[in-house]
Parts: structure tokens; sequence; C-alpha cells
């Protein structure tokens, strides 16, 4: 398992815990980033930050402080 903020453009993985239970981290669920689901990394930045994820249908955008505590894992 690897932390969401780490990921690469076009990686593709899966959320499987949250270990973040700040207000941020939770706002983020109710978006729906919750265990079980699947998403790709769509864009980073050229700097590493804000990355692009395409999740559930929609593209969210997101600071890698705001990704603490998703812990993933990748798929192949």
């Amino acid at each position: 398992m690897v932390e969401l903020g780490t990921l690469e453009k076009g990686a593709t993985a899966t959320i499987v815990k949250i270990e973040n239970e700040s207000a941020e981290a939770k706002r983020l669920q109710e978006m729906g980033l919750l265990p079980g689901t699947g998403f790709k990394v769509v864009k980073v930045a050229p700097l590493g930050d804000p990355i692009e994820l395409e999740l559930r249908g929609y593209r969210l955008c997101l600071r890698r402080k705001e990704t603490e505590g998703f812990l993933v894992e990748v798929n192949p």
C-alpha cells in the first residue's frame, strides 16, 4: 500500500484504507473517495501539486496535502 499523493500520471489504483479523520478527509469521502473505490490519475501538475483523479464518472483535483492518510493499492 502507498499513499494516494505519491502516484504518478496514468496510474490506476483502489482505495484500501483511510487513516485521516480530518474534516477535509470526511469531505473527500462524501465526494466518493471511499475504501473500495477505483480511480485513475489523469494529470499531475509540473511541480507535483495538484493532481487530477478520475473516479465514479467525474474528475477531481486535489492537493497532495489533502490526500494524506488515503492508502491505496496500485492496480497492475
